[in-house]
């Protein structure tokens, strides 16, 4: 795609860590999306990467990108940084000269009173990006009454407030739509020829996996076979439609009419020793007339 010498594109990137985020991806995952297509719908938001990628890539001028996410304090967080990144950016310094184990757990605590719903819109996307910073493998892990419990992380020195990549970001999402909502309200928004990405909270590879909860619902068999159906539904309105999940044959069951593929990604294998080994991920597609 040529860039325009008046108006080159924008550089963004995600502002928060993400587990499961498909940086690392982002190169196999490109290779098999569309070049051509409408609008753009994510409504598995996360760490955001591919939205911001498409965006850097000047994939996204002229059209509108739908992104979307269950998780408030997440949706809240993007809002802020989309309307109001230079005060998100002085709060979140502040935070930073604030920064010990002590005001850690303070911050986290925060959730579990009443006066939490009284905070700012403001206030809380600083929490949550601080939070996010620090806590342990930047993991969002909430226990069944919906508080945030992942314990601090050890970093010597986390990037609290990074300035450039608030306000690339922010830059990225002024034309966007951005929705505090479940995956199936997706199908509301798109027309024929829109892009849908789903990258949600991945099928677990065992039975005794010890991260399937993304929020306090967990996303097991009936939440995966409720967005197969969103799958089928977005495939008859003649979108175009790929979705990310773990290589399992519950997944690939329940896709098989459709087209699979796959990417290597580099997992933790090993809690305790910290190991990494490349594993297979599914990327399932409707796209019937792939070139090769």
């Amino acid at each position: 795609m040529s860039k325009s010498k008046n108006n080159p594109p924008q550089v963004a990137k995600p502002f928060l860590k993400w587990a499961g985020g498909k940086r690392g991806l982002i190169e196999q995952l490109f290779s098999k999306f569309p070049t051509e297509f409408n609008n753009y719908h994510e409504p598995f938001l996360g760490g955001g990467a591919v939205f911001f990628e498409l965006y850097s890539r000047g994939m996204l001028k002229g059209k509108k990108a739908y992104l979307s996410d269950i998780n408030s304090e997440l949706i809240n967080t993007y809002n802020v940084v989309k309307n109001n990144p230079s005060k998100l950016i002085t709060n979140l310094q502040t935070y930073k000269e604030n920064h010990n184990k002590e005001f850690y757990y303070q911050t986290r605590e925060l959730d579990r009173s009443d006066n939490f719903k009284t905070l700012s819109e403001l206030e809380r996307a600083t929490r949550f990006i601080y939070l996010n910073k620090t806590c342990f493998n930047g993991l969002y892990r909430v226990n069944s009454k919906g508080y945030f419990n992942t314990p601090i992380g050890s970093y010597k020195n986390p990037n609290i407030a990074d300035k450039e990549a608030i306000l690339n970001a922010s830059k990225a999402l002024q034309n966007t739509i951005i929705a505090n909502q479940s995956f199936d309200r997706t199908i509301d928004n798109t027309s024929p020829n829109d892009f849908v990405y789903l990258d949600p909270p991945y099928y677990p590879l065992t039975e005794t996996a010890s991260f399937t909860a993304y929020d306090k619902n967990a996303f097991l068999d009936e939440k995966q076979k409720q967005l197969f159906d969103v799958f089928k539904e977005l495939h008859q309105k003649k979108c175009t439609v790929m979705k990310s999940n773990s290589d399992t044959n519950f997944i690939k069951d329940l896709y098989q009419e459709y087209i699979i593929d796959f990417v290597q990604a580099n997992r933790f294998i090993n809690s305790k020793g910290g190991g990494r080994s490349k594993i297979n991920e599914v990327l399932i597609n409707n796209i019937l007339d792939m070139k090769a």
